[in-house]
């Protein structure tokens, strides 16, 4: 028997669908994933089987036994995305436990509790992530070294990672004493080389590897129309204007010139991840293009603040999760009615 449904107008067509999307966008991760899979070995894969495989089964749990719903959601891979996105936002060397209590506190919690996917303020893997940061900050900030293929999930070797070497040279950029100076001249050196953090030769989690790998996932969900240009552009403009105005302010030592400074903020860390694949979610990000644009800026702007001055020497987990609790009221500036034409 066919169904049919009924709607008030107006009524668009535009051949996309929820699972069309999210296939898209998981597909655009594979590049990073088989980067940090070939760099992290059997870690990158043990860690994201876990994650999505948790994500789906809380999921399914929630809906059948909670929710007690008939027709399952997890087939519009959804619940599949924010399982690899989780892994994308931890080390590869993490405990499976540790792992499976995200994933279920981003679909219990981030998702389901709102009335899952559409229904959402905040971005699930997100909420999952920073949720793991604050209840494990030791697991969560012990990260693997890329050592390739062969890499053992138990006996990974750790390091710091880039983003703490900046963070203390410009913490310490003006200090007269004589060892601290030696050792902002050390964390200068121990920054790998830009092409390596370019190609995602580099230690820390499993999105931030190959900053070319998240570029071209990126062009390729703009280029198909998944996303647009406003949120990317305009978060990674705002670092890169914010990290120069720190070196033109005379932030950084000798041996960092404002250049490198500035291609080390946008190529390390979790920015071209979450400027890509997590400001964008459709559900928690603004509708409008002048939303979207100040959206970005205060990604920017409030990752740059807390990279500089705060707690964490990364902050884009923390700064998309501030601007999703501002979309509401970005949404409601300048609105455009459905099918209005522009004078």
């Amino acid at each position: 028997m066919k169904q049919l449904i009924v709607a008030p107008a107006p009524h668009a067509y535009s051949g996309d669908s929820v699972r069309k999307n999210m296939l898209l966008v998981i597909l655009a991760l594979l590049p990073a994933y088989v980067v940090s899979v070939f760099e992290f070995g059997w870690g990158a894969l043990i860690t994201a089987a876990i994650s999505v495989l948790a994500c789906v089964g809380t999921e399914w749990i929630i809906s059948r036994f909670l929710l007690k719903e008939k027709r399952q959601t997890i087939g519009d891979l959804s619940a599949v995305l924010t399982g690899l996105l989780l892994a994308f936002n931890l080390p590869s060397s993490i405990d499976w436990w540790i792992v499976l209590i995200g994933a279920v506190v981003a679909i219990g919690v981030g998702k389901m509790t709102f009335g899952g996917l559409g229904q959402n303020p905040f971005n699930p893997a997100l909420v999952g992530r920073v949720f793991l940061l604050i209840s494990f900050p030791a697991q969560m900030t012990t990260w693997p070294v890329a050592k390739g293929f062969a890499t053992s999930y138990l006996d990974a070797e750790t390091g710091a990672t880039p983003l703490y070497y900046l963070k203390y040279i410009v913490k310490e950029h003006a200090s007269e004493d004589s060892s601290v100076i030696e050792q902002v001249q050390k964390s200068i050196e121990a920054l790998p080389q830009l092409k390596d953090a370019f190609l995602g030769m580099m230690g820390g989690s499993l999105g931030e590897v190959c900053a070319l790998a998240l570029i071209i996932g990126g062009i390729i969900l703009i280029c198909c129309r998944v996303i647009t240009w406003h949120i990317p552009a305009s978060i990674i403009a705002t670092v890169a204007l914010f990290a120069a105005c720190l070196g033109w302010a005379g932030m950084l030592p000798e041996g960092m010139d404002t250049c490198h400074f500035v291609a080390y903020q946008l190529l390390t860390g979790g920015l071209m991840l979450g400027a890509f694949f997590m400001a964008t979610d459709y559900v928690t990000s603004p509708m409008t293009a002048w939303g979207k644009i100040i959206f970005g800026v205060g990604i920017g702007v409030i990752v740059m603040v807390i990279r500089t001055w705060g707690a964490y020497p990364e902050g884009m987990s923390f700064a998309i999760l501030i601007m999703n609790a501002c979309v509401p009221l970005l949404n409601k500036l300048r609105p455009q009615r459905f099918g209005e034409k522009k004078k």
